[in-house]
């Protein structure tokens, strides 16, 4: 929410200065998310008198001006703007300024063969406002040579972020009261008088819809002047980042900004019969104010006439019967209606607006008839006319809840003693009625619905006597060892992230909600968690793997010229289950894309990674998560998503799959706009068997071998299709009380090799015990190397 210093001055009697206000509407819990003065850029901009206007002789749109700045030397300079004319006083760019829209540096310059010293700016350039039809026009008496800067003065502009529990906040006057209650000024009452009508309202109002508007109240203002809202009143929207339009929709706008209470005015002429708060019907529909149209189902409310639809209760105004300058009589809406009934609305229709963030949040039920108040007050100032009764249709829920409250709760619940008297004084200027002296009986205001037990007093006597008087105090400790507290999936967690960073992959922390077509991806058929109420339309599915979010990721820094990516990421995944419930699964995911190594003088051109590389982190990963890699099987079946010829999946048994890995399938690299081979790992941690241990990673003691290990080679002829994992296994377990390691080191395929079949190296490692090998011990197990590599098909190469 925006707004300006001087606009909370108008609410508010302080001499604070813009930092201290700022600092203390963050310790309120008011976070501030900008302060900005639009004057800081115009210091190089001028107030200037333009002297002469002619028609540029290269172009029929420009004209040359002659322009003086009060100093007697007029300056030449090439302008468009459709109003320049001789007389006029605007706004000149001197060379040398940067252009707020923009950040155009202005620089003397050639325009069609005429030199131009500067440039007249429109309030769009600098931004002060949406006009570019023309540049700024300044009064006549208007200081020539003045800085525009000074010309405007400082008017700071706060961007606060209020959180939802915070309805009161959605006006600057609420604002206002609890920097008055921070000690930073004095609340200025609201000094609005009731108007009294001319005579009974000529329009009928119903509401046959009381669970979504139990109040609607109106009144109709004849005889009124619509056309351009004051200087003030403009500069007051502007800085709130709102569009001024005409003085009959400036002012619902101001009163809706200032004190969080939207209103909506009719355009008499417009309306049919009497006006009603009812439910929609089924297929009818409404072009809004912002041009679209749309269907409306019946659990939504309506204003409507006897000719149809007209307004999307609390939510935005239909485009019909909007107020335009032709406008002449009015009827003015103040209604409450139910914050459920609003955001399902809002949900439904996917429309947002002001008015749907301040009612489904919950505004104040008390400020109806004074709402109406300050709208016919305003709009007979500024547009006249004559206002009839203002007609009351049902009853807002004014009923206010009153708790009981121990003012010892503040030091126990708030780690700081407030003196009674002050705790009271708190509460006061928040509007809370406080009545007792052993336990108060508290009052809480209508504006204040988040407000429903005594730990949100103390809340309130906390945030305003400052969260930083609360003592920073150590929790009470045991003596002795402290015992850990990670359970064993986070210390897993820990290990794997501490083990792919070193492996050079970055973590990435992605959505845990998908667009639906991604999720359905790789779902593999499981059934999707979709979400009733998403955060938007293309985030409502749970993920059911890490790789789309990954994907996605990888996607935006190629997009933004990054060459090689090592993207890994450590989530859960979410299925839903047979009982209907989300079923929630651990998993880490890794993705490779772009070059593994660049290009250069000794390596030629730039290598891409392969599906070598996604097996190789997989393993490694694995090995650190505790799985037995020394008993997984390569199968594959790896899934859609990836390349069939370059995937694979890790298994212990033939249905128990820990991992899969490989190269992406190409349509769906194509799905997600990455070009090229990617490489991508799956391990599903969920599904490693537990250890044994009661730690569940007890690391055992180091005990080198006293005698030194031996290495022998062997070449094996194999056929083609057989995995060299198969043979390198049953090597492994031709001896496992010798055997402590094997791998393959060279896969032959050419002269000297049958057609069909190729040579695999392996390199065995022999661990000898309480003595050395002889050679009998090696020829022994050099057999039994041989016996296993024949029951894969292998024959030891001559």
């Amino acid at each position: 929410m925006k707004f300006s210093l001087s606009w909370l001055k108008a609410l508010l009697d302080t001499q604070a200065s813009t930092v201290e206000i700022a600092e203390k509407l963050t310790a309120l819990g008011l976070e501030i998310e900008s302060v900005t003065d639009a004057s800081v850029a115009l210091q190089k901009f001028r107030v200037a008198r333009v002297l002469t206007a002619e028609k540029h002789p290269q172009a029929d749109k420009l004209q040359v001006l002659s322009v003086d700045l009060g100093d007697g030397s007029p300056l030449q300079v090439v302008c468009g703007a459709p109003n320049a004319r001789a007389g006029l006083v605007g706004v000149l760019g001197l060379p040398g300024a940067v252009v707020p829209a923009n950040g155009m540096e202005l620089r003397k310059s050639a325009i069609r063969g005429v030199e131009s010293n500067g440039m007249m700016c429109s309030t769009r350039e600098l931004c002060l406002g949406e006009d570019h039809d023309g540049i700024i026009e300044l009064p006549e008496d208007a200081p020539l040579g003045q800085s525009y800067a000074d010309y405007i003065g400082s008017d700071p502009v706060f961007d606060v972020s209020i959180t939802p529990n915070r309805p009161d906040c959605m006006g600057v006057y609420g604002i206002a009261r609890d920097l008055a209650a921070a000690g930073i000024g004095t609340l200025r009452p609201l000094g609005v008088d009731s108007v009294a009508g001319t005579g009974p309202c000529p329009v009928e109002i119903r509401i046959e819809d009381e669970a979504a508007c139990p109040a609607f109240y109106g009144r109709v203002i004849k005889g009124v002047t619509n056309g351009p809202s004051p200087a003030w009143l403009q500069d007051r929207l502007k800085a709130a980042g709102q569009r001024p339009i005409s003085a009959l929709v400036d002012v619902t706008n101001y009163v809706m900004l200032g004190y969080g209470r939207p209103a909506h005015a009719y355009d008499l002429a417009k309306l049919t019969g009497a006006v009603t708060a009812r439910p929609a019907r089924e297929g009818e529909t409404v072009v809004a104010l912002n041009g679209k149209e749309y269907t409306l189902a019946p659990f939504m409310t309506v204003i409507a006439d006897e000719a149809g639809v007209h307004d999307i209760a609390g939510i935005m105004g239909g485009e019909h019967s909007g107020c335009s300058d032709t406008t002449t009589d009015v009827l003015l809406e103040v209604a409450y209606f139910d914050p459920a009934h609003i955001a399902r609305t809002g949900q439904a229709l996917a429309l947002a607006s002001d008015a749907r963030g301040r009612f489904e949040r919950g505004v104040d039920p008390a400020f109806l008839d004074t709402g109406m108040d300050l709208l016919t007050a305003l709009i007979l100032d500024i547009c006249g006319g004559e206002a009839s009764e203002v007609v009351r249709v049902g009853a807002p829920p004014l009923a206010q809840r009153v708790l009981a409250y121990d003012p010892a709760l503040c030091a126990r619940l708030g780690g700081v003693a407030v003196a009674q008297s002050e705790q009271k004084r708190i509460l006061a200027a928040l509007g809370f009625a406080v009545e007792g002296d052993g336990e108060w009986t508290v009052t809480v205001p209508t504006w204040r619905p988040d407000i429903i037990g005594a730990p949100d007093l103390v809340e309130e006597v906390i945030r305003v006597h400052g969260l930083d008087a609360v003592p920073s105090t150590p929790l009470p400790r045991v003596d002795g060892v402290a015992r850990p507290t990670a359970t064993p999936v986070q210390m897993l967690e820990r290990r794997l992230r501490r083990a792919a960073a070193a492996r050079g992959a970055h973590e990435a922390v992605t959505w845990s909600f998908l667009p639906e077509a991604q999720a359905t991806a790789f779902a593999d058929g499981q059934a999707l968690w979709t979400l009733a109420n998403p955060i938007s339309e293309d985030l409502k599915v749970m993920r059911p793997s890490l790789l789309p979010g990954l994907l996605a990721a990888v996607r935006r820094n190629l997009d933004r010229g990054a060459t090689s990516l090592r993207l890994f990421e450590i989530g859960r995944r979410y299925l839903r289950a047979d009982n209907g419930q989300s079923d929630e699964r651990l998993s880490l995911a890794v993705v490779l894309a772009g070059e593994k190594t660049p290009r250069g003088w000794d390596s030629g051109k730039a290598q891409p990674f392969t599906a070598f590389d996604a097996k190789a982190e997989a393993l490694a990963l694995l090995a650190q998560a505790g799985a037995p890699v020394d008993n997984l099987q390569v199968m594959g079946e790896a899934g859609p998503q990836f390349h069939p010829g370059q995937s694979a999946t890790l298994r212990l048994g033939p249905k128990q799959v820990l991992a899969r890995f490989g190269m992406l399938h190409p349509l769906t690299a194509k799905a997600f706009g990455l070009e090229g081979p990617v490489a991508v790992v799956e391990l599903f941690l969920d599904r490693i068997p537990a250890k044994k241990t009661a730690s569940g990673f007890a690391r055992p003691h180091f005990a080198p071998p006293a005698l030194q290990a031996v290495t022998r080679d062997f070449a094996f002829l194999v056929a083609d299709k057989v995995p060299a994992g198969d043979l390198l296994r049953a090597v492994k377990g031709a001896d496992k009380t010798a055997i402590v390691a094997a791998r393959v080191f060279d896969d032959f395929r050419g002269q000297g090799v049958p057609e069909g079949h190729k040579s695999l190296a392996i390199e065995v490692t022999l661990q000898p015990g309480d003595k050395s090998f002889d050679e009998a011990a090696l020829k022994a197990i050099a057999d039994k190397i041989v016996a296993a590599a024949a029951k894969q098909g292998g024959t030891l190469r001559a």
